[in-house]
């Protein structure tokens, strides 16, 4: 078994988790499969590195001298990332490394380096949750995915955010060696080997945007103060003595959703608070959320979140008792 260099690169005040989790994902898989790979943490001079969470990291290589040598060069991401990707240098040194690597992948925010360096250039690439818009602005070269845990584009792979990490180097590791591998790897790390659902379920905000017109803002705040009530359009409309017609188009103008989406996310906002926080049944937070059946429900927060309600209380608030 041929051994392959993995170099995880990180810079000031990186996430500390996009260094130590990949890197713990490829650790294990040289100890169950001895010979597979080489690890290691590069920065760009080979000086260590300061951490978000105050953890100091001293990488064993400065990226530029190991040319030629590298398998799989892993950018992480962090605070630190608006400094790195203005930085010439590193730019440069990430560049020249993906000219002679088999492949690149990015954690976090790390694809806002990447992207500066060109190798995100027309393809499809994710990121934190909270950082997709922003890096599709910057970057309207690149095709964010706004949901994906991680994403593949040829030999550039990139992830969500933090422990999207580990996602991402176990899916390398299936890809290098099989998935009987990663699945051992994951075991023995106790974590999800493939993780169900998108990022989306880790993103409770409300994405859409507050309006600027005093009635589109008031049958916002309906739905979010009431989301149990009746929200259709029509009483919408009628709650805010506009023409059904009229307030749709401005609602839509607006918020940039529809009156229908907006409320559903509403609804599913609200349900997944419950399901952190209490421990009301299924049909208890449909009725309380304004859903019409437990079905519809369902079938809404499968669709906005892409796991089902009790798969989220499960990785939310701890296993449900038998």
């Amino acid at each position: 078994m041929s051994r392959r260099r993995v170099v995880i690169l990180g810079f000031e005040d990186a996430q500390s988790l996009d260094i130590t989790g990949p890197l713990e994902v490829f650790a294990a898989a040289e100890r169950l499969a001895s010979g597979s790979y080489e690890p290691s943490v590069a920065s760009l001079d080979g000086a260590p590195l300061a951490t978000t969470s105050g953890l100091r990291i001293a990488p064993e290589h400065a990226l530029p001298t190991l040319r030629r040598s590298i398998d799989t060069l892993i950018v992480a991401g962090g605070s630190g990332v608006g400094a790195a990707r203005r930085d010439p240098r590193l730019l440069a040194a990430v560049a020249s490394a993906a000219l002679d690597c088999r492949r690149v992948a990015s954690v976090c925010t790390g694809a806002f380096v990447l992207a500066a360096a060109g190798l995100l250039d027309g393809r499809r690439a994710a990121t934190h949750w909270s950082a997709t818009d922003l890096l599709a602005t910057r970057h309207p070269e690149v095709e964010v995915d706004p949901d994906s845990i991680f994403v593949r584009d040829g030999n550039v792979w990139t992830s969500a955010g933090v422990t999207a990490g580990i996602d991402l180097a176990l899916a390398l590791v299936e890809d290098d060696h099989g998935r009987e591998l990663a699945l051992e790897v994951a075991r023995w790390l106790v974590v999800f080997a493939k993780r169900p659902g998108g990022q989306a379920q880790f993103s409770a905000p409300l994405a859409a945007q507050l309006a600027e017109r005093e009635p589109i803002r008031a049958a916002q705040e309906l739905a979010r103060t009431h989301p149990d009530a009746d929200l259709s359009v029509e009483a919408l409309a009628a709650h805010v003595h506009m023409s059904i017609r009229g307030f749709a188009r401005a609602f839509r103008r607006e918020v940039g959703v529809t009156p229908a989406a907006y409320v559903e996310t509403v609804r599913v906002e609200r349900a997944t608070e419950l399901l952190r926080t209490t421990s009301a049944s299924g049909d208890q937070i449909a009725a309380a959320c304004g859903f019409g059946t437990p079905e519809t429900f369902r079938r809404a927060f499968r669709r906005r979140l892409g796991v089902s309600p009790g798969d989220y209380r499960d990785r939310f608030r701890g296993v449900r008792a038998a």
